[in-house]
């Protein structure tokens, strides 16, 4: 797939980050993720990210990692876009993108660094050598660390044929108007806030009519739903989807830091595909809390 391919497929429909499997020891459980992505693939997703951020990439170490995006290409060849993540210091992004891409990955998301604040222009150095270090597509995710402005990724865009993506996760509307007028066509635009759902009118009205849902991962049913009538300008739908669910879902993920992922990894495992427990330094839902989250499932029926 060139990169152009791959950005029409980032335009094309919903975007999902499948959880990653770790058994009772923490380990990586390859055959469970397998079976994962056999089963969220016949709802309709455009593309899966395989160890992304819901995927928890930050806790997986470079073999993991290989093992993880391995197994999501195989097991998806043919029939759905691997993306991977890459992440980290550039040295090590750029591992991660080769690596991706000797396994046969359709491109990479380009997570943010790690830990230190950085200046435009080290921000750009550092995309550019991931970019050149490959030759399939790169998104760039603008979120933590890495907060990109116009005028940079118009250099981006000038100096790194290979980056057609952008994802942002800061919300930012004055900063998201002003991307999106200054770069036009040249990239696709993913909503990448946590619970997408909630902000997908907005940024479909700033031009950004694609996201991705973490909620697919456990209820796929009505993400698909919520996507197929965000698209089709069904405010009835989604409207009360937002009120009926993700607002209190919103409300328990919100009580506990890192939770974005661990109410999802809760909401596999009450849905009967349990991707196991979460790392380190993420914590799980408490009891009570797995229980409001499986009343508030069981309203939505069977998925």
């Amino acid at each position: 797939m060139t990169p152009q391919e791959l950005k029409l497929v980032l335009q094309s429909g919903l975007l999902s980050f499948p959880l990653t499997d770790f058994d009772a020891q923490l380990k990586f459980n390859p055959g469970p993720y397998a079976e994962r992505l056999e089963w969220l693939m016949p709802y309709g997703a455009s593309a899966l990210f395989a160890a992304g951020g819901t995927g928890e990439f930050f806790s997986l170490e470079p073999e993991e990692f290989s093992q993880v995006v391995k197994t999501a290409v195989e097991t998806c060849r043919g029939r759905m876009p691997i993306i991977a993540g890459a992440g980290g210091g550039t040295t090590l992004a750029i591992k991660y993108a080769q690596e991706a891409e000797r396994l046969g990955a359709q491109g990479v998301l380009l997570l943010p660094h790690y830990l230190t604040e950085a200046s435009q222009e080290g921000l750009i150095a550092h995309v550019q050598a991931v970019c050149k270090s490959v030759k399939f597509g790169v998104i760039v995710y603008n979120r933590g660390g890495c907060r990109l402005t116009p005028q940079s990724l118009q250099i981006l865009a000038d100096t790194c044929p290979n980056l057609i993506g952008f994802k942002d996760g800061f919300g930012d509307i004055e900063s998201m108007v002003a991307i999106r007028l200054t770069l036009g066509d040249r990239f696709a635009y993913l909503g990448g806030l946590p619970t997408a759902e909630v902000f997908a009118g907005a940024y479909k009205a700033m031009g950004c009519p694609v996201y991705s849902s973490a909620v697919f991962n456990f209820i796929p049913k009505t993400a698909i739903e919520f996507y197929n009538a965000h698209a089709a300008g069904d405010t009835a739908t989604t409207d009360r989807l937002i009120k009926d669910f993700f607002l209190p879902y919103i409300e328990l993920r919100n009580r506990g830091q890192g939770y974005a992922v661990s109410i999802v990894k809760a909401g596999a495992t009450i849905i009967g595909h349990s991707a196991g427990p979460v790392r380190p330094p993420l914590s799980d839902l408490k009891p009570a809390e797995v229980e409001q989250l499986a009343a508030l499932m069981a309203r939505l029926g069977p998925q």
